[in-house]
């Protein structure tokens, strides 16, 4: 039996990418999520119509992958691995609720921030926009992404879990972006 061209290609990136877990898993992760939170971003903005494509906003999500989308999931699913073991009761309940409850949270706030500022806005800027759209983003993926999450717990493996929330970061990372545009627009219109 012969395979195709694609399906060679598709064999062949699947394997660089389970090799390249094995032997350097933040930097394979982090490449990964540089990849598809640049793709998500400009998903969004074919979607929205724009014109022009937004280059700072293409550079801060690739960049914000690249440095913090890999290695801080990264290590948040192995430190909740080895806080909450599979061994213990109830064990997929209690992992949803502190990534659900304190590590969504924080760390949707810190991409916020982190995102603004790498589109080089100020910190004020940076802090006038979290404002405005942090709590319905929370509420948002609070209900949209729980489900997902739980499913991503329960029946992913833990050295797929980065890339798995990659996935589900993707289409989240479409809705970010779109809300964060509209924000933007908002405020040049005030300006």
């Amino acid at each position: 039996m012969s395979f195709s061209k694609p399906s060679k290609l598709i064999f062949t990136l699947v394997g660089a990418y389970y090799d390249g877990l094995y032997s350097s898993p933040i930097k394979t992760k982090s490449l990964t999520s540089c990849a598809v939170a640049t793709l998500a971003n400009l998903t969004s903005q074919y979607l929205t119509g724009v014109r022009k494509i937004d280059q700072d906003s293409l550079v801060a999500f690739g960049l914000f992958g690249l440095l913090f989308g890999g290695s801080i999931p990264h290590y948040f699913y192995l430190l909740l691995d080895h806080v909450v073991p599979h061994s213990s009761s109830r064990h997929l309940l209690k992992q949803l609720l502190i990534e659900r409850l304190i590590f969504t949270p924080l760390y949707q706030m810190f991409a916020l921030y982190m995102l603004a500022r790498l589109e080089s806005k100020t910190h004020n800027q940076a802090m006038s926009q979290l404002i405005v759209i942090y709590w319905p983003l929370l509420k948002a993926n609070w209900l949209f992404v729980t489900i997902l999450q739980a499913l991503n717990l329960k029946f992913v493996p833990p050295l797929l879990r980065v890339l798995a929330n990659n996935l589900i970061g993707y289409v989240w990372t479409v809705f970010l972006a779109h809300m964060k545009r509209k924000v933007d627009s908002r405020r040049s219109k005030h300006d």
